[in-house]
C-alpha cells in the first residue's frame, strides 16, 4: 500500500506490516496508509481475520513526539483504533520489542495479543509530563483491571511479555516465529465463528473495582509525584474509566491530555528526552570512532564511592576488582555491598539467584599488579592532588597499553592528572554521582588530551551501566559542582541576613526540589564540604564551626539539624540558630525577614549565570547539556527541565534584571550577568548551540 505501510496474506488472513523505522513511531505517513488498510480489509469478504505486525527490531513503539503541540493531521491515532476496534472479525496484534504509548494503545485496539517473550509492554508518557492520548488510560483499566492499570501507567515503566500474559494484557506468548503464531491464533479465533467483542466493551473488571482501594492507591502517588501534573492526571483519568461511561471517559482523557501538552511541564520533560539524545552527540566523536572493547573493569577505593562505581559495572555484567590499602578496608567494602544488594531482595527488586551472580563479578586486592587485565580503571579516592598523582603513578605502571585511566574527581584538574602519567590519551574524568550504583548521572570530563576513542568508550558504557553520559570540559568542578558552588555562596549569606534553615529548605522543595540544601549538606556529610574548604584554603561562616564541634549532618545526629534517636526526619536546632545570630551580629548584619522569592532568586539565578559563563567558555557544549546535569545529578525539578529551560520559561530578561537588583545590592560577581545573558535578553534569543557558540 505505501513504503510504510504493506499487506500481505495467509490464506483468509491478511497481514499489515508497519515498517517505519527506527521505531515503527505512528507519523502521519504510517497512520494515512494504515487507515486505508483497515478500512479495505474491513469491507474484503474474503478476508476472516486479521494480523497487525511491525517490520525491523519492534513493534510500534510510540507516537511521533515531534508531531506533540502542533495541529494534528487526520487520521489520528484516536481515528484510527476507533475503526479498528469496529471491525467484526478476529484481529490481533503480533508484538515484537517494545509496545510502549501509542504503540501500547494501538494494540488495545485489536480484539487479541500475541507477544514475543521478549517484548515489553507500557504506557511511558507520564515520563513526558503526559498521559496516553488514546485511549490507554481507559481501555487497560478494562482490559487488566484499574489498579493494575494505574500501577503501570504512572510509573511509566515497561512490563514484562510474562507479567502481561499473566495480568491479561496478552493473550499469548509465541515462543518463536511470531507473526505465523499470531496468525494461526487469529485463524484459530475465525473458526469459532463468533462475535468478538473489543476492549471498550469488557466491562466485567470495571464493574468489580474497588473504588476506596483504588482512591487509597491514587492518593499515595500523587504524594510521590511531588507537583508534577501528568501523574496526578493519569490517576484521575483511570478513575473515570471506573465511574463514567467509556465514551465519557475517553473524552475526559483527551481533554486531560490537551491541557498537559500545552503546559510548561510537558514542554519541559520533552525538553529532557531530547536533550539527553543530543547529549551523547560529542564533537570530534563520529560514527567512525570505535569505543574500546571493555571486558573487566577496575576500582580503586572500596568506600561509599568506590563500592557505588563497583556496583554499576557489576550492574551492567562488568566481572570488576576492587582494589584497596589492605584486607580491612576491602572487607568493609564487599559487606557494605553485599548488604546494598541484600537490601534490593528484601524489597523483592532482586532475586537471590541474581545477588549472586553480581557478587559473583567482584575481586579483591591490595595489589596494583592484579589490575593488569582491566580495560577501564577508576579510581575514587581521596580528594587530594598528590593522593592524585601516587595512585595515578602506581596505575600507570601496572595498567596495560589501552586501559583507560579514569578518576572519579568531582573538582580537581584532568589535564594535572592525565600529566602524572606517560600517557594523557588514555585519562578521563568520570565523575560519578553518590550513590553511585542509584544515581544516574555520569559526568564525562574531556581532558586536553583525552582520545576520541575514550570518549567513545565511555558514552557506550555508560549505557551499558544505566547512566546518563554528558561530556564536559575541564575546570574547578565542571558543570554541575561549579554551579553548585554559585548557589551554596548564597545559602549561608541567607541564614546570617534572617532566614532559618528550615525556611530556606522548604523555599526549595515548595520549588519542586526533592528537599533543601541544608537536608542535603546533612544527609551527604557536613566533613565532605569542610576537607574540599580546608585543601582549597575556603572557609564557610556557620558550616566550619558545625564541624568543628563534631556535628557532621545525619551520621552524626547533629549538622544544621537535629536527628534524635537515630531518625532521618531534620528539627530545627536552637543552638544553630544561635550559631547563626551571634555569627551575624560578629559581621555588623542587621537580620531581617526574607522571603521565599528572595531566596529562590538568590540561590537559583546565580547558578543560571554561572551555566551561561559555562557556555560562553566552552566547557558545555550545549544549555540542554547543562539541564541534562542537573536534573539527573541533582534533583533538579524535572517539569522545569534543568536551570537553562527554566531561566528561558521565567524569562531571560527578567533573570538579568534581578541578577543587576542583586549585584548592585551585594557587589558579589556571582551576581554580575554574563554576557552571554545579556545579550539574549537584548535579542530577546534563547539558549542553542548555535547562540552558545557565537558568544
Amino acid at each position: 500500500m505505501s513504503q510504510s505501510v504493506a499487506v500481505s496474506r495467509d490464506g483468509a488472513v491478511a497481514i499489515i506490516t508497519i515498517d517505519n523505522p527506527p521505531v515503527n513511531a505512528l507519523s502521519f505517513h504510517v497512520r494515512e496508509p494504515l487507515m486505508k488498510a483497515f478500512e479495505t480489509l474491513r469491507d474484503d469478504a474474503t478476508v476472516e481475520a486479521i494480523v497487525l505486525a511491525c517490520a525491523g527490531r519492534t513493534f510500534v513503539a510510540g507516537a511521533d513526539i515531534t508531531e506533540f503541540g502542533k495541529p494534528m493531521q487526520r487520521p489520528d491515532l484516536r481515528d484510527l483504533i476507533a475503526t479498528l476496534e469496529k471491525i467484526e472479525k478476529p484481529t490481533v496484534a503480533a508484538i515484537h520489542g517494545t509496545a510502549l504509548g501509542g504503540g501500547l494503545e494501538l494494540a488495545l485496539g485489536c480484539h487479541s495479543r500475541v507477544a514475543d517473550k521478549a517484548a515489553k509492554l507500557g504506557l511511558p508518557e507520564v515520563k513526558l509530563g503526559l498521559l496516553p492520548g488514546a485511549g490507554g488510560t481507559i481501555r487497560l483499566p478494562y482490559l487488566i483491571g484499574p489498579q493494575k492499570a494505574l500501577k503501570i501507567i504512572v510509573s511509566g515503566t515497561p512490563i514484562t511479555a510474562g507479567e502481561a500474559l499473566e495480568g491479561g494484557l496478552v493473550d499469548a506468548i509465541a515462543e518463536n516465529d511470531l507473526v505465523a503464531v499470531a496468525v494461526e491464533f487469529a485463524r484459530a479465533r475465525a473458526a469459532e465463528g463468533k462475535k468478538f467483542s473489543a476492549v471498550r466493551d469488557r466491562r466485567e473488571k470495571i464493574e468489580k473495582a474497588d473504588l476506596e482501594a483504588f482512591d487509597r492507591q491514587a492518593a499515595e502517588l500523587a504524594k510521590k509525584a511531588r507537583g508534577l501534573e501528568a501523574p496526578v492526571a493519569c490517576a484521575q483519568s483511570v478513575r473515570n474509566a471506573i465511574t463514567l461511561p467509556f465514551d465519557e471517559a475517553l473524552a475526559s482523557e483527551r481533554d486531560f491530555f490537551v491541557k498537559l501538552v500545552s503546559g510548561d511541564q510537558s514542554r519541559a520533560q520533552r525538553h529532557l528526552f531530547f536533550a539527553e539524545r543530543e547529549a551523547a552527540k560529542v564533537a570530534g566523536v563520529g560514527k567512525d570512532i570505535a569505543p574500546r572493547e571493555i571486558r573487566r573493569a577496575g576500582v580503586i577505593g572500596a568506600g561509599t564511592m568506590g563500592g557505588g562505581i563497583a556496583m554499576s559495572f557489576a550492574n551492567g555484567g562488568i566481572p570488576v576488582t576492587l582494589l584497596e590499602m589492605n584486607r580491612e578496608a576491602l572487607d568493609r567494602g564487599i559487606a557494605t555491598i553485599e548488604k546494598n544488594y541484600a537490601i534490593s531482595v528484601s524489597r523483592g527488586s532482586m532475586t537471590e539467584e541474581a545477588k549472586a551472580r553480581r557478587m559473583a563479578l567482584f575481586s579483591t586486592t591490595t595489589d596494583y599488579a592484579d589490575l593488569a587485565d582491566c580495560d577501564i580503571v577508576v579510581e575514587a579516592v581521596f580528594e587530594d592532588m598528590s593522593v592524585k598523582q601516587d595512585v595515578f603513578g602506581k596505575l600507570d605502571a601496572a595498567a596495560k597499553p589501552g586501559t583507560i585511566l579514569a578518576s572519579n574527581t568531582s573538582y580537581l584538574d584532568v589535564d594535572q592528572i592525565a600529566a602524572f602519567t606517560g600517557r594523557p590519551q588514555d585519562v578521563v574524568g568520570t565523575h560519578f554521582f553518590s550513590p553511585a550504583n542509584v544515581m544516574k548521572l555520569l559526568e564525562i570530563v574531556r581532558g586536553r588530551k583525552t582520545a576520541p576513542d575514550v570518549l567513545a568508550t565511555l558514552l557506550s558504557l555508560s549505557k551499558r551501566i544505566g547512566k546518563v553520559p554528558v561530556v564536559v570540559g575541564v575546570c574547578p568542578g565542571f558543570v554541575g559542582n561549579r554551579m553548585l558552588g554559585a548557589r551554596s555562596d548564597e545559602t549561608e549569606n541567607l541564614l546570617l541576613e534572617g532566614a532559618a534553615p528550615n525556611q530556606v529548605d522548604k523555599a526549595f522543595t515548595d520549588f519542586g526540589w526533592p528537599m533543601g540544601p541544608f537536608q542535603m549538606y546533612d544527609l551527604a556529610g557536613l566533613d565532605i564540604g569542610w576537607r574540599n574548604r580546608k585543601a582549597t584554603g575556603k572557609a564557610a561562616v556557620i558550616s566550619d564551626p558545625l564541624c568543628e564541634q563534631g556535628r557532621f549532618g545525619q551520621k552524626t545526629g547533629r549538622g544544621f539539624y537535629l536527628y534524635e534517636n537515630g531518625s532521618r526526619t531534620p528539627t530545627p536546632d536552637p543552638d544553630v540558630e544561635r550559631l547563626i545570630a551571634d555569627k551575624a551580629r560578629e559581621r555588623g548584619i542587621e537580620r531581617r525577614d526574607i522571603s521565599a522569592e528572595e531566596i529562590t532568586e538568590r540561590t537559583l539565578y546565580p547558578m543560571i549565570n554561572e551555566g551561561a559563563k559555562i557556555l560562553e567558555e566552552g566547557i558545555a557544549a550545549r544549555a540542554s547539556d547543562i539541564d541534562i546535569v542537573w536534573v539527573n545529578g541533582y534533583g533538579f525539578p524535572i517539569g522545569k527541565g534543568g536551570p537553562m529551560f527554566f531561566a528561558e520559561l521565567e524569562g531571560i530578561k527578567k533573570i538579568v534584571e534581578r541578577l543587576e537588583y542583586w549585584h548592585g545590592r551585594t557587589g558579589k560577581d556571582a551576581f554580575k550577568p554574563a554576557a552571554l545573558l545579556k545579550k539574549l535578553a537584548a535579542s530577546g534569543g534563547s539558549f542553542s548551540e548555535k547562540t552558545a557558540q557565537a558568544a
